[in-house]
This record gives structure tokens, sequence and C-alpha cells, in this order.
């Protein structure tokens, strides 16, 4: 099965370099700037929990697709989407199957409109990593010491199909957990409420889960949980009382490094997610009747953010 992997950012590049680790045949669909960081270091998975990885990925940069692929791993951030989109579609065919790992739902329009619905899955990743100052992508510390790497994917139209089982078997026993979802839908949706709900929590108040906790803010973690949680409800996906509890007692959790890419974005003065992620989620929220005041409140501050980046001429990335 040939494989374009489009980003090698924190979460193309572990998910990609796993698969080329394990031998699949992988190709990274590359900007320009990021190709010269991966032909002069390599693809370095580092951090704790794992020995450091050196891959010598196969590349290409837009423009030099020469044919379709049977399996397009679409991983970058939504501001990028329609540069990627623009140069990926050399590598769709007939029977081409694409499969983004985006946050939250609104960039399945945008996949479906441009290939069709046929063409597009749904997948939710979950990697605690980032792009170092190196370029090389860098797993985070956890509180137990652990690192995370699985995902998860599905049939837009639920259930399961001899495509997405054979896909499942494509990409498992590569390094990272895989389930094959009949419901991908809702495991969209429970995603979606969560890193809202982080990434509202982190990015309201500048600072790790454990920094939040020790100042007296778990009612509010609780709080925007609620709130995620109602919409995710309205709109047919509702969390179980299981997953509520276990979310809500990673939001208080003592001592927690966690946050949130919003917040990193924010934190390093670059333009977020903010509107894909709670731009979009609260906009669904009016339209479901569901109050959501300080997911509004979240979602604006990322707006001042960004707008003030973009008034200040900072143009965002298109690298991917």
């Amino acid at each position: 099965m040939r494989i374009l992997v489009v980003g090698a950012g924190a979460t193309g590049g572990f998910f990609g370099g796993r698969l080329a680790q394990a031998g699949r045949d992988v190709t990274f669909l590359v900007r320009p700037r990021r190709a010269e960081v991966l032909r002069a270091r390599g693809l370095r998975i580092v951090g704790p929990g794992t020995e450091e990885v050196l891959l010598r990925p196969s590349l290409v940069l837009p423009g030099e697709l020469d044919g379709s692929y049977d399996l397009v791993l679409l991983s970058v951030k939504a501001r990028a989407l329609p540069h990627a989109l623009a140069d990926l579609a050399p590598a769709v065919g007939p029977g081409t199957v694409v499969l983004p790992f985006l946050n939250g739902l609104a960039h399945l329009d945008a996949v479906t409109e441009r290939f069709g619905s046929a063409a597009a899955l749904g997948g939710v990743v979950k990697v605690i990593a980032s792009l170092d100052a190196d370029g090389d992508v860098r797993l985070l510390d956890t509180l137990d010491g652990t690192t995370v790497g699985d995902m998860v994917i599905g049939e837009l139209t639920g259930g399961s199909t001899p495509r997405i089982e054979r896909l499942g078997r494509a990409l498992s026993g590569a390094g990272f957990g895989l389930t094959v979802s009949t419901d991908i839908r809702t495991a969209m949706w429970h995603k979606w409420a969560f890193i809202s709900t982080l990434g509202a929590l982190t990015t309201l108040m500048r600072g790790t889960v454990g920094d939040i906790v020790a100042a007296g803010g778990s009612r509010l973690g609780l709080a925007l949980l609620a709130e995620t949680a109602a919409v995710a409800k309205a709109a047919g996906h509702p969390l179980a009382e299981a997953q509520l509890s276990r979310i809500g007692a990673d939001l208080t959790l003592v001592g927690s490094t966690d946050t949130a890419s919003l917040y990193r974005d924010t934190a390093a003065g670059l333009p977020t997610e903010g509107e894909h992620i709670l731009g979009d989620l609260a906009s669904r929220a009016r339209a479901l009747g569901v109050e959501t005041p300080l997911l509004d409140l979240a979602a604006l501050q990322l707006r001042v953010h960004d707008h003030r980046l973009a008034t200040a001429g900072h143009r965002p990335p298109v690298a991917h």
C-alpha cells in the first residue's frame, strides 16, 4: 500500500515515521523549508519513553507528485488546509482514501467538497509531542512518564466495510495503538469536547493544568467540561459518565504538566486554530441552543490574539 503523509510536523512526523520505521511504503509531502530540515537532519523522533529514531524518509514537494496513492494521511494545521488540499490533489485517484487528522469537524466539509464523500474517512489521533527548535519530533513528558500514540479510524457513514478493515490491517503493528471504530463521528466529537475543554482552560489561564489547580482553578476546568459536553450531547454524541469522570480527573490533577496546542501556539506568539476548534464549536452550540459563555470567552480571546498577529503583519505559515 502506497501511503502519502501530508505534513511532517509533530503528528504527521510521529505516525508517518512509525509507519516508515515498520517498513511501510511511506512518502512525505512537505514544503521546501521542512524538506531542507529533513534532508539535513533526517526525521528524528526523540524524547522520554522511546529510543531516538532517525529515519531518512522519502520526500516529495508540491508539484512533484507523479501518480496516485492508496492512502493519504492528512496531518496539517487547520490554517494550512486549503494549501494542503491543493498540494495533494495529484495524489488522489479513483481508489484513493483520504484520512484527515485535524481537530474538530469543519475540515471534513473541505475534504469531501474537494475529493467527494466516498474518498474521505474519519480519524482521531492522540500523541503528546511537538516539533522542537531543531525540527525534531519531541515526545513530551507526562506525569506518569508514559507516552501516548494512538489512532482511531472509521467510515464516516458508520459501521464496518472491507475497505476500513483492510486499512486497519495496513496501519496496525507500527508502534502505535490502532482501533477501527464503527462510530467514528462520535469518537471525533468526544475528542473535540476534550481538546476544546483543555484548550480553553489553558489558554484562558495561561498555564498548565497543574498550575491552574495549584491556583485554585479546578472548578473552571469542570465548568468548561460541562459546556463542551452539553454541546456534544445536543449534537447527538453524549459522553458517558465514565468518560466525563476520567476527563474531569485529568483537568483537576495536581502537578499535571498537560497543556493544549492552542495554549502552546499562543504562548509562542503563533497563529492558532482557535476558530477551527473553539469558534466552530461555539457556533454549533448557538445553532443547537446551548449556552457556552466560558467557551465563547476563550474563543474571543484567541480571536483577539490572532487578529493582533494579523494586523502586525504575521502571516500564518503554509509549511507542512
